[in-house]
Order: C-alpha cells, then sequence, then structure tokens
C-alpha cells in the first residue's frame, strides 16, 4: 500500500491532476483484475499506456476469457494487438470455440485473425457447417450449363455443405476455389452424359463426378455433402448449330448462283456484242461492193476475155446445120 500512495504522490507531483484522473482509473482497472482474479498491477497498466494500448481493452478480453476456462496471457494480448490484430473477434472466437469443445489455443485463433480470415465465421462454420450455393444467384436459369452429347445445354445449381478446418485456415484456400472446382464438375458431368435425359433423370451423376474431384483438396474446409438443387433444359444447341449451318449453306448456294448468273449475263453481254461487231463486218463488206463495180466501170475492166462456152453439144449443132 505504501508503493501505491508513493506513486501517487510521484503522479501528484509530477503531472498533476491528469495523473490523479490516471492513477484514479488504474486504481478501478485493478479492482476489477483483483475481483476476477487476473494479475494486473499498476505498473504492468503504467508499460501499456507507454506501448499505447488501452489497458481497460486487455483487461476486459483477459477477464472473458478467465472466466470461460481460457487462461491465456495478458502478454499474449498485448502482443496480439500490437500485431495489428483484432483483439474482440478473437476472443469471441476462442470462447465460441471452448464452448463447443473443439481444440484450439490461443495463437491458433491469433494466426488465423493476422491472416486475414473472419475467425468468429471460421468458429461458426466449424460448429454449425455452412452451405455453399453454386452459383450463388437464385435464378434456375442462369445456374452453370454444360451441353450433353446430344446436343442439348442443361443448367444446374448445387449446394455443397462443407465444415471449417482450422488448422487449415492459414494458407489454405476458401469458398472461391470449392465454387470454382463445382462449376468445372458440373460442366464435366453433364458433358460425360450420352444424352441430356441421363442427368435429368438421375441429378446424383452431377453429385458423384463432384465427390469423386476432391473439392476439399487444398482448402480449409472440409466437404461433408454434395446435393443438386436444381437441373433445368437451357436450349437445343444441336438443332441451333444446324439451323446456322444451314443458313450458312444457304447463303453460300445463294452466292454461288449469283456468281453462275452475273458469268451468264457476262457471256451473254459478250456474244450480243460479238453479233453487233459481225453484223458491223457485213455492212462494211457491203459497201465496199458498190465502190469495187463502179471502179470496175471507171476502168473498162470488168473481168478477163474468155470464149464462151458452147451450150448445146457440138453433135446437136450438125444436125440443126443439116
Amino acid at each position: 500500500m505504501a508503493i501505491v500512495l508513493a506513486i501517487l504522490a510521484v503522479l501528484v507531483l509530477v503531472a498533476g491532476v491528469t495523473g490523479v484522473v490516471l492513477l484514479a482509473m488504474f486504481f478501478n482497472l485493478w479492482l476489477n483484475a483483483k475481483a476476477a482474479g487476473v494479475p494486473l498491477s499498476f505498473l504492468h497498466m503504467a508499460m501499456m499506456r507507454l506501448r499505447r494500448i488501452d489497458p481497460a481493452r486487455i483487461l476486459d478480453a483477459t477477464i472473458r476469457l478467465w472466466k470461460a476456462g481460457d487462461s491465456t496471457a495478458i502478454e499474449d494480448l498485448e502482443a496480439h494487438v500490437l500485431s495489428g490484430g483484432h483483439l474482440e473477434p478473437v476472443v469471441e472466437a476462442l470462447i465460441a470455440a471452448q464452448k463447443a469443445g473443439l481444440a484450439v489455443d490461443f495463437r491458433t485463433v491469433a494466426a488465423i485473425d493476422l491472416a486475414g480470415r473472419d475467425v468468429v465465421d471460421a468458429v461458426q462454420a466449424r460448429v454449425n457447417p455452412k452451405v455453399i450455393v453454386v452459383p450463388a444467384n437464385a435464378d434456375p436459369a442462369n445456374g452453370v450449363s454444360g451441353v450433353a452429347r446430344d446436343g442439348i445445354r442443361l443448367s444446374a445449381r448445387v449446394r455443397v455443405t462443407v465444415r471449417t478446418r482450422l488448422e487449415r485456415l492459414v494458407g489454405g484456400a476458401g469458398e472461391e476455389t470449392i465454387a470454382a472446382r463445382v462449376g468445372e464438375g458440373i460442366v464435366a458431368a453433364i458433358g460425360r452424359a450420352a444424352s441430356h435425359r441421363d442427368i435429368l433423370e438421375r441429378p446424383d451423376l452431377i453429385s458423384a463426378c463432384l465427390l469423386g474431384k476432391g473439392l476439399d483438396a487444398g482448402t480449409c474446409f472440409e466437404v461433408l455433402s454434395v446435393d443438386v438443387d436444381d437441373v433445368g433444359v437451357v436450349d437445343n444447341v444441336a438443332a441451333r448449330l444446324k439451323s446456322s449451318r444451314a443458313d450458312a449453306d444457304k447463303r453460300i448456294a445463294r452466292a454461288q448462283a449469283e456468281v453462275r448468273r452475273a458469268a451468264a449475263v457476262a457471256v451473254h453481254q459478250e456474244m450480243r456484242a460479238r453479233t453487233v461487231e459481225s453484223g458491223s463486218r457485213v455492212t462494211l463488206a457491203r459497201a465496199t461492193v458498190p465502190q469495187a463495180v463502179a471502179s470496175a466501170l471507171d476502168e473498162a475492166n470488168m473481168g478477163p476475155s474468155r470464149p464462151l462456152t458452147p451450150v448445146v453439144s457440138q453433135r446437136l449443132r450438125w444436125r440443126w446445120a443439116r
């Protein structure tokens, strides 16, 4: 008690009213610590203040842990706060884990918190398994779709029940990895089906395919069950592709016919041009005949002078002379 009075006297002399207020606050915290059985001294609280840590926050967390049956040292709580951790969620998660009978200590929970995980949600997911819906939207038409071998596109929505593995929260993959693997498995399961009717009759083919892929490998979750929530027919991809191919073939045939028609029109125009050209040549030839006749008349050149060929035979001519 003499030490306390000495410290009070020093604070009054050094800091005046501020020291008295701090000492009153420390005294109140010291009484709470004594009532709860927590070993917290004035010097320790002063050192907390020097390290810019709120003693009331540390004391409250310590009392909550000690009352829950966890004797975590005050120094560990201070170290977690100085490391930039979230003290209250860690304390709440640790208390929930202790009440649920999980074998987890403060260092493990603090490491999970410093890794950026939500420790409260992680512990709750360990106690009460959570459901991951893939895809997350509620519209069945916007589910994960795949095309069966018969060309029918199906969409499916899957619910995966998982439980957190606390020992893998540091360095383990999260829900995004589970969702990605589920989507890949749905597409693979539908693509393996020979007919879309097989998937509609037995949706458990999708569940079996997903469970065989090891969805929880390398993740911080343990898969408990995979259930197909909904399966629907989206459209007939094969018929649509055939229709598109038929339209493309029709356009190609039209283009080829247009090419042939254009070629025929070009040949027709060429033949008409040749006909006109031949007609012009005939007209030119006809025009040269009168010129040639006139030139022959002017030159008295009507052709070579040859004796006339007798038309009547010699014998007939003799008989006529008699």
